[in-house]
C-alpha cells in the first residue's frame, strides 16, 4: 500500500512539473508575438520627443538642487509624414518592466509595436496643451494609448514622470529610483496621518503638472494655442494632482481624475474649470461608490470636492474595470496567473481603453471647443 501511495504521488509530481513545463513554454512563445497600442481615433498621426527640464528656480523637496523633470510629449503629426517609429520603452525606460521571475509572464517591451513616429514634424497649426500625470509608483510612458489618442484628436500631450515617486525614471542616460518621502506606502488608507501625507506631496506634483504646461508654450511656441489654457489629466495620484494643479492655475481649461482618491486644498476649495471623474468598479472617488467597492472612505473627499467646485462637473464608472485598467497594462501581454494579480477588472483591457479614451476626449472636446457635452452624467454632490 505504501509502495502505491508514493507510486502515485511521484506520477502527480510528474504531471504537475511536465504540465508547468509546457505552460511556460507555451507562454514564452505567446509573449514573443508582436502586440501592438491601440490605433488611435482622432484625425491626426502622432509624433513623440523625449524631453529633460529643470525648474531651475525651485529646489527639489527630496534632494538637494533644482527639481528636474523626464517629460515626454505626444504631439498630432500631418497625416501624409512618414518616418521611423518610436520604440515604446527605450533605452534604460525597459526597467519599467516587471521584474525576474515573474516578468516571464509579461510581454517584453521590444515586441510591442507603438504607433508614434520619432520627433517629426508638428503638424501645422496651433493645439491646446494637456498634461498627464501619472498615478503613483509609474511613470508617464505607461499611459501612452491615452497619449496617442489625445494627440490624434488635436492635443500637445505632455507627460510627466515625477523624479522619486516613480519606481523609475531616467534622467542623463542613468536610471533614477523612487525615495520613501516621495512614494510613501498606504496613500489610499483612511487614516489621517494617510491623508496628511497626500495633502502635503500633491503639491509637489501639481507644481511639476504646471511646470511642464509652461515648457510646452516655450519649447514648441508656434504650435501652442495660446488662447485656451492647459488641461490636466492624470491618474491615481497623479489624477489628484491634476485637480490640484487647475485649482491653482487661473488659465485651467479642464482637469480629468481617473480613479485618484483626492488630496490637497482642492478638496475644500474645488475647481473654477470643468472636471470629469472617472472611477473603477471598487472606487468612490466619483462621490457614488461602484458596484465592488469594500468601503466609502474616499466618498466624503469627493463630495467636498464637487460641493466646494464652481465649474461644471461630469462622473461615471467604467463598469469592469479597477485601477490598472486606465494604464497601458491593457495593451500588456499578460499571462495567467500574472493578470489576476494585478487590479485589472473583467472587462477587455483594450475595451476598457477604448471607453476611457472616449470619456477623456469628449468631455475636453466639450470643455476647449465647445462640442456637445460628454455622456457621462452630471456629478451628484
Amino acid at each position: 500500500m505504501r509502495r502505491r501511495v508514493r507510486t502515485g504521488v511521484v506520477f502527480v509530481l510528474l504531471v504537475v512539473l511536465v504540465g508547468g513545463a509546457g505552460y511556460v513554454g507555451w507562454v514564452l512563445v505567446q509573449r514573443s508575438e508582436p502586440v501592438s497600442l491601440p490605433e488611435p481615433t482622432g484625425s491626426f498621426q502622432v509624433g513623440r520627443r523625449t524631453y529633460e527640464w529643470t525648474d531651475t528656480p525651485r529646489r527639489d523637496p527630496f534632494v538637494d538642487g533644482p527639481r528636474r523633470l523626464a517629460v515626454w510629449v505626444w504631439y498630432p503629426v500631418a497625416k501624409e509624414t512618414t518616418g521611423r517609429r518610436v520604440q515604446y520603452a527605450p533605452g534604460e525606460w525597459s526597467g519599467l518592466h516587471l521584474k525576474a521571475p515573474i516578468s516571464v509572464f509579461q510581454g517584453p517591451f521590444d515586441t510591442l509595436q507603438d504607433r508614434a513616429l520619432d520627433r517629426v514634424a508638428v503638424a501645422p497649426g496651433r493645439f491646446p496643451v494637456v498634461v498627464l500625470m501619472p498615478g503613483m509608483g509609474l511613470s508617464a510612458p505607461m499611459y501612452a494609448a491615452l497619449a496617442e489618442d489625445l494627440a490624434s484628436h488635436g492635443y500637445l500631450v505632455a507627460g510627466v514622470t515625477p523624479t522619486y515617486s516613480a519606481n523609475l525614471t531616467v534622467l542623463g542616460g542613468q536610471t533614477v529610483e523612487s525615495k520613501p518621502d516621495a512614494n510613501p506606502p498606504n496613500l489610499g488608507d483612511s487614516t489621517e496621518g494617510a491623508r496628511q501625507v497626500g495633502d502635503h506631496l500633491v503639491g509637489t506634483w501639481a507644481a511639476d503638472a504646471r511646470f511642464a504646461a509652461g515648457m510646452v508654450a516655450k519649447e514648441l511656441p508656434n504650435s501652442v494655442e495660446s488662447t485656451v489654457g492647459a488641461s490636466y489629466v492624470g491618474h491615481s495620484f497623479g489624477g489628484a494632482a491634476s485637480l490640484e494643479a487647475c485649482r491653482l492655475d487661473a488659465r485651467c481649461a479642464a482637469a480629468v481624475d481617473l480613479d485618484g482618491i483626492q488630496f490637497g486644498d482642492v478638496v475644500t476649495k474645488g475647481v473654477k474649470a470643468p472636471i470629469m471623474l472617472l472611477g473603477a468598479d471598487d472606487s468612490c472617488i466619483t462621490s457614488v461608490c461602484g458596484p465592488d467597492a469594500k468601503n466609502d472612505h474616499d466618498r466624503d473627499r469627493a463630495l467636498s470636492l464637487l460641493k466646494a467646485s464652481t465649474g461644471a462637473s461630469w462622473c461615471a464608472t467604467v463598469p469592469g474595470t479597477r485601477h490598472f485598467n486606465f494604464t497601458d497594462y491593457g495593451a500588456y501581454y499578460l499571462a495567467y496567473p500574472l493578470r489576476r494579480f494585478l487590479p485589472l477588472g473583467s472587462v477587455g483591457p483594450r475595451h476598457a481603453l477604448t471607453v476611457t479614451n472616449g470619456y477623456v476626449n469628449a468631455f475636453l472636446s466639450h470643455a476647449i471647443h465647445k462640442t456637445a457635452a460628454p455622456g457621462a452624467p452630471v456629478c451628484k454632490s
